[in-house]
C-alpha cells in the first residue's frame, strides 16, 4: 500500500512510537499479567489474560485471572484438567468456545510442544483459539518478536493518528497495514500494550481526552476535529429475535434437572435446562419438548439474553417432580443430570440458564399438564430489547 510505505517515512522521522513509549512508562496500567517495562513476560499468563479479554472488561477479568492462576498456575496443570472444571470456572465470562479453545490449546502445547508455547506468530496461529490478533500480541509480548496485535483499542487509535475515513469493518485491512507502520524494532511488547492503555484510558470511544494524549502532535483526527467521531462505522443490522420455551424440573429432594449442551455449537459443553429449539417462532404446544410428564406451570412473563447474533426470549415451565421421575426419550436422558440447588454456583451455566433457574424459582404458579395438545398461551408483548 502506497500510503503505507509514505507513512512509514514520515512516522520514522516524527517518532511518535518513542513518545508512547515514554508514556506507557509512567502511565501504564498495571494489570496483574504484566511485569514492569522491558521485562520479558510468561507466555503462559499473557496467552491466559489475553484469550480472558477477548470480547470481556478487564473489569470482568481480573477477579477470574487469579482464580484461574490459583487453581491452574501452569499450562501443564490446565492441560490435565477435566473439561467440566474448566467450563465451570468460566462460567459467566460468555463466549465459551474460548474455555473449550483454552482447554484444548493447553493440551496442544503440552502434547506437540513440550509445554513450551512457540515463539513466533506464525506457530502460535497454529494452535487452538488462537487468531491473528492473539498471536501476534503473545509474540510482542512474551518473546518480543517486531509483532503488531490490532484490537478495537488500537484500531482505534490507528484510525485516529490517521484520519481513515473508510468505516468499518471495511477499513480493517488499511487500518491493520498503518498500525505495522508504527511498531517499533525494539520493545514492540511494550509498545503494543501501550497502545492498547492509550485506546483504554485516553482515545477512549467517546470524549477522547486529546489533551492529555502523548502522541497528539501526530493526530490528524485531532487537528482536523475528528477524534470525536472516527473511527466510522457502518450502520448495525438489527439483530434477529429467536424464541423457545426452558422447563425447570425440580425434585422433591431440592434438586434441578440439566442436560449438557453438544461440545460443538453456541454454549457447547455447557449445561442447560431443557428446552425446546430456538427458533423464529415459539412453539405452539409443550408437549414434545418437556422431559418429564407433569405438571408444568408457566412462568409470568420471559427470559431474555442478547448474544453476539440474535437475541433470544423464553418462555418458562417449572414443574416439581418425585425422585423416581422418568426422563421422557425427548430429553436425551443420557445427557442429562440432577444438581442440588446448592451446587449451581460451582456448575458449568451459562448467564442465559442461571437467568432461567432463578426466575423458575421465583413465583407460585397454576399447574399445565403436559401432553402434546396442551397448547402455549401467547407470548406477551416484547420488552425493550437490551444491546449485548
Amino acid at each position: 500500500m502506497q500510503r503505507s510505505v509514505a507513512v512509514l517515512v514520515e512516522r520514522r522521522e516524527s517518532n511518535p512510537a518513542k513518545a508512547l513509549l515514554a508514556w506507557y512508562e509512567s502511565e501504564r496500567r498495571h494489570l496483574p499479567w504484566r511485569v514492569p517495562p522491558r521485562a520479558r513476560q510468561d507466555p503462559y499468563k499473557v496467552w491466559l489474560s489475553e484469550i480472558m479479554l477477548q470480547q470481556t472488561t478487564v473489569k470482568a477479568v481480573l477477579p477470574r485471572y487469579a482464580m484461574f492462576l490459583r487453581r491452574w498456575p501452569y499450562v501443564q496443570v490446565l492441560a490435565r484438567a477435566e473439561l467440566g472444571e474448566v467450563l465451570a470456572a468460566w462460567a459467566g465470562l460468555g463466549y465459551y468456545a474460548r474455555a473449550r479453545n483454552l482447554h484444548e490449546c493447553a493440551r496442544v502445547v503440552v502434547e506437540q510442544y513440550g509445554g513450551r508455547f512457540p515463539s513466533t506468530e506464525a506457530e502460535l496461529r497454529k494452535l487452538p483459539g488462537i487468531g491473528g490478533y492473539t498471536a501476534a500480541a503473545i509474540a510482542a509480548i512474551a518473546f518480543g518478536e517486531r509483532a503488531t496485535p490490532v484490537d478495537g483499542n488500537i484500531e482505534r487509535v490507528v484510525a485516529r493518528l490517521f484520519a481513515v475515513t473508510t468505516p468499518l469493518p471495511e477499513a480493517k485491512s488499511e487500518i491493520r497495514a498503518l498500525a505495522e507502520t508504527l511498531t517499533p524494532d525494539d520493545r514492540s511488547g511494550d509498545f503494543a500494550q501501550a497502545m492498547m492503555d492509550l485506546g483504554a484510558t485516553i482515545c477512549t470511544p467517546r470524549r477522547p481526552a486529546c489533551g492529555l494524549c502523548p502522541v497528539r502532535p501526530d493526530c490528524r483526527a485531532c487537528a482536523d476535529g475528528l477524534a470525536d467521531i472516527l473511527p466510522y462505522r457502518e450502520e448495525k443490522a438489527e439483530r434477529p429475535v429467536r424464541r423457545g420455551i426452558a422447563f425447570v424440573a425440580l425434585r422433591s429432594d431440592g434438586a434441578v434437572m440439566l442436560r449438557e449442551r453438544p461440545l460443538k455449537g453456541l454454549l457447547g459443553g455447557m449445561l442447560e435446562t431443557p428446552s425446546s429449539p430456538w427458533t423464529d417462532a415459539e412453539p405452539k404446544t409443550i408437549g414434545e419438548h418437556a422431559p418429564i410428564d407433569a405438571e408444568w406451570r408457566k412462568v409470568p412473563g420471559m427470559v431474555e439474553h442478547t448474544f453476539t447474533h440474535f437475541h433470544l426470549e423464553l418462555t418458562v415451565y417449572r414443574a416439581e417432580v418425585e425422585r423416581e421421575a422418568v426422563l421422557k426419550r425427548a430429553a436425551e436422558p443420557e445427557r442429562c443430570n440432577w444438581l442440588k440447588l446448592g451446587e449451581l454456583a460451582g456448575a458449568a451455566l451459562p448467564s442465559v440458564m442461571r437467568k432461567v433457574i432463578a426466575h423458575a424459582l421465583k413465583v407460585e404458579l397454576r399447574p399445565v399438564r403436559a401432553k402434546p395438545e396442551a397448547r402455549v398461551d401467547a407470548a406477551p408483548p416484547r420488552a425493550r430489547r437490551r444491546s449485548a
